[in-house]
């Protein structure tokens, strides 16, 4: 839900993405069969994830660093819809 709704907020603002984008996975100068699908792409650039959790923990960061090396894309942020009252967010660059 909170995927189709960003689609949507994106289109109406004209923001270029790419939904359910598959990424290569590196391993030095292999490319393996394991692929990531990354929930948004945006300006062909930056990946957006998103989780409904009760708060971010260091496995959900971890888990993007390690899809930041092993692909092309150098930023992404992770989006937490879960925490309440307010959402969480983190931006990582690799």
């Amino acid at each position: 839900m909170y995927q189709e709704a960003l689609e949507i907020e994106s289109r109406t603002r004209k923001l270029p993405f790419a939904s359910q984008k598959v990424l290569q996975i590196r391993y030095k100068e292999h490319i393996l069969k394991k692929e990531y699908i990354a929930d948004l792409i945006y300006f062909d650039k930056i990946v957006v994830e998103l989780k409904a959790l009760d708060r971010l923990s260091g496995k959900e960061e971890s888990q993007l660093l390690n899809y930041l090396k092993a692909t092309e894309m150098k930023v992404r942020v992770l989006i937490n819809f879960g925490s309440h009252p307010k959402l969480e967010w983190k931006r990582l660059v690799y």
